[in-house]
């Protein structure tokens, strides 16, 4: 473990203590809210809107140095001023000079990430210059001296009453402000004063439009339109990725942004201003015409365009992707590592969340982005939240990947240099390189059982682990059996007549060396329903090295699979998984890793185990074949990449038409996340995230049998509960149910 990532696990484990809280009660809110906000106008309706507005980001990214030259001419014939800042540095020093020349004395700001990720308000505060926020959770931390925590909510980890000790230590007001709406209503006195008296008004902006030279501005506060129509002069703000075509493309995004970050079908306030905007200036201390005084008096107006690293994000075939980002903060809330410690541990300098990996990277450098990085447990949550369809979990593979490598963060070796193999030789660390080949571990813990799984659970044993890998003694360990799957299934001596479908069932290295009865349990159900099985002999899916950012082991391993299954899926065999982290990479990652015609024959002829006998019911296999429930209630969780997939309901809809009772988590993840649960710095987080799903499920287990679909969530509810948790599959098996 780097130094960075030790300050940053002693980050973790105080705010777990301090700030927890409120940033669960607030970011489950968010997602929450979001997930209902889909509802109301559809899922397809939604996943159109970010389909479309994916294509237009794409589209912006590549024909960027069009579409600057374009907003330039617009905001000029408007009568304003374009300045393209190379970096934070050139931002500031023409900020702080246009200031200079308008003899400014106070600034007021709205609310704006690329002014936070620039240090604006230092460059400005060190010029001398009276520098206030107004947006209210921008106020909040600007008072209490604090880093923003969230995206979308900078002051989402403080609860009413800290803020109401902070306003009333730092002002001193005349009454108690004991109360969300006595805080609500100082702050906007306060801060209106303030707007009155401004010389310069500095806003973000969350959109561009090159064709007019407008900004659109998403604010639930109305206080931005202030900043930029009060005070004589406004400068915006916006990294140079914020431009779009025109307002014929705002409108995916003017449906998208505020759904996905907080959950409403629409913001408080969505303007579009075309600066100099035409509202008259205003002078409050002429006593003759005190709102408009000095209405002939000509408005100024500067676009200042932030490059600060994305032109060579935007050549970095990996982290081009993070140019999409509109900033809604959906990543964030929809992370249950993230709702337990928020953006102070999972975030950087500036940016909090999954896409704070490729913010940061890009930004400030590797360095940065690895004090958080392994926070990101790829457990694929956000890929279904992001509005505009990012692949943030790819990012951060990638990203931490590099950090393995020792690479330099200045992008000219960056340039997809290749992915050569031989990581493992580089700067690689021992544990990953030891959770990565974890295959290697379970042969050999296989061959040599029961006796590996007596000396690993020694004392002795237990502390080497801890000492050289950082394995938590807290943790219980995997144990090993000797038969392995694929051995059992050579074994057999079963025949299947006429069978219906013929069936390659994946021998992942857990069902195949540690929990076989669930690959035995998949292979009886199989065969109860008339298909034929075999367990080809084939290696692990790559997922244990790609987890640990190491991608040329897991391409090399990627190819292994395609090469063998992909032969049983010519010989018309259809590929069951019972692992959807398997399944998942055949789907998703095999795009990253293999070539396109090889990855999609794979995902067209894969299948979860439970969504391939769903299919068989379907077609008119018997049910009365597997065992029925017969009321028995169930337990369900359904692994992450499972719901990612789109397939819990599949096991579901098995286990009520067999007669099971199900009580389904909703919970986004268990919080063991493969080897992340494991790992000393981070088993309490792991835990604190586990505990939401053990609350869901403790008045159940009395009554209930607990199942999860997933490996992790397995080893994680045995931890929370009790031992004895099973896979879906295990229920079914006509000759050894589960439980029975």
């Amino acid at each position: 473990m780097s130094d960075s990532s030790r300050l940053n696990a002693d980050r973790i484990r105080t705010l777990l203590e301090t700030e927890s809280d409120e940033i669960k009660e607030n970011t489950r809110l968010f997602n929450a809210e979001r997930y209902d906000a889909v509802d109301g106008v559809g899922a397809d309706a939604h996943d159109r809107n970010r389909t479309r507005a994916r294509e237009i980001k794409e589209e912006a990214i590549e024909r960027l140095p069009d579409l600057i030259r374009r907003t330039r001419d617009a905001v000029e014939a408007n009568g304003g001023t374009v300045y393209v800042a190379d970096t934070a540095a050139d931002a500031n020093r023409y900020i702080r000079e246009t200031l200079a020349e308008k003899d400014a004395d106070s600034v007021v700001k709205s609310k704006s990430m690329t002014t936070e990720e620039i240090e604006l308000n230092d460059a400005l505060e060190a010029a001398d210059l009276d520098v206030w926020e107004t947006d209210l959770g921008e106020f909040v931390i600007q008072v209490a001296e604090e880093a923003p925590s969230h995206i979308v909510g900078p002051s989402l980890h403080k609860s009413r009453e800290e803020i109401t000790e902070l306003f009333e230590r730092e002002f001193d007001p005349d009454e108690s402000l004991d109360s969300a709406q006595k805080l609500t209503a100082f702050a906007r006195e306060f801060l209106g004063e303030r707007i009155d008296d401004a010389d310069v008004g500095i806003t973000g902006a969350n959109f561009v439009m090159a064709e007019s030279g407008s900004i659109a501005l998403v604010t639930n506060e109305g206080n931005a339109r202030k900043c930029a129509s009060i005070p004589d002069t406004h400068v915006a703000v916006a990294g140079i990725e914020k431009i779009i075509p025109s307002i014929d493309e705002l409108e995916p995004f003017a449906e998208l942004i505020s759904r996905s970050a907080t959950g409403q079908d629409i913001p408080q306030y969505l303007s579009i201003l075309t600066p100099p905007v035409e509202t008259p200036t205003i002078d409050f201390d002429r006593e003759d015409e005190p709102a408009f005084g000095n209405g002939d008096a000509d408005r100024d107006f500067h676009l200042v365009l932030v490059d600060n690293g994305r032109r060579r994000m935007r050549q970095d075939d990996d982290l081009r992707e993070t140019l999409y980002c509109i900033r809604c903060g959906a990543c964030a809330n929809s992370c249950a590592n993230f709702q337990s410690v928020g953006g102070h541990a999972f975030g950087g300098e500036t940016y909090t969340g999954g896409i704070a990996t490729g913010w940061e990277a890009g930004i400030e450098g590797l360095d940065v982005a690895e004090e958080f990085n392994d926070l990101c447990t790829g457990c694929s949550r956000c890929v279904n939240a992001c509005p505009v369809k990012i692949d943030i979990p790819w990012i951060n593979t990638v990203v931490r990947d590099r950090i393995n490598r020792g690479k330099d963060p200045g992008f000219d070796d960056l340039l997809v240099d290749g992915l050569v193999p031989d990581e493992e030789a580089s700067g690689t660390p021992l544990r990953k390189r030891f959770f990565g080949n974890f295959e290697t571990v379970a042969k050999l813990g296989s061959a040599t059982a029961p006796l590996s799984n007596v000396v690993a659970a020694t004392g002795v044993a237990r502390k080497a682990m801890e000492t050289t890998l950082g394995i938590d003694t807290r943790r219980d360990l995997p144990t090993f059996e000797r038969t392995t799957l694929r051995e059992w299934a050579i074994d057999r001596d079963t025949t299947v007549e006429d069978p219906v479908r013929r069936v390659a069932l994946y021998p992942d290295v857990y069902t195949n060396y540690v929990r076989t009865e669930r690959g035995k349990a998949a292979v009886r159900v199989l065969e109860a329903l008339g298909c034929e099985v075999v367990v080809p002999d084939v290696g692990g899916s790559g997922r244990a090295p790609l987890s640990q950012g190491m991608v040329a082991t897991a391409t090399e391993k990627a190819e292994n699979v395609a090469s063998s299954l992909l032969a049983y899926l010519e010989a018309d065999y259809d590929v069951v998984v019972v692992e959807p982290s398997d399944l998942a990479m055949f789907r998703r990652e095999y795009e990253k890793l293999l070539p396109a015609e090889q990855q999609e024959r794979l995902a067209d002829g894969s299948y979860e185990i439970l969504e391939f006998v769903y299919g068989l019911l379907e077609n008119g296999a018997n049910p009365d074949a597997l065992t029925a429930g017969d009321g028995e209630g169930v337990a369900y969780h359904s692994h992450c990449q499972q719901r990612t997939l789109g397939l819990e309901s599949y096991t579901e809809a098995v286990l009520k038409r067999l007669g099971y009772d199900v009580l389904t988590s909703d919970v986004e993840c268990c919080g063991m996340a493969g080897s992340f649960g494991y790992k000393s710095e981070y088993y309490e987080l792991s835990m604190d995230v586990g505990e939401h799903l053990a609350e869901q499920f403790e008045g159940a287990v009395d009554e209930r049998t607990v199942v999860a679909s997933g490996t992790s969530c397995t080893e994680q509810l045995d931890a929370l509960l009790s031992p004895g948790t099973r896979h879906p599959i295990e229920l079914l098996d006509p000759v050894n149910p589960a439980g029975r």
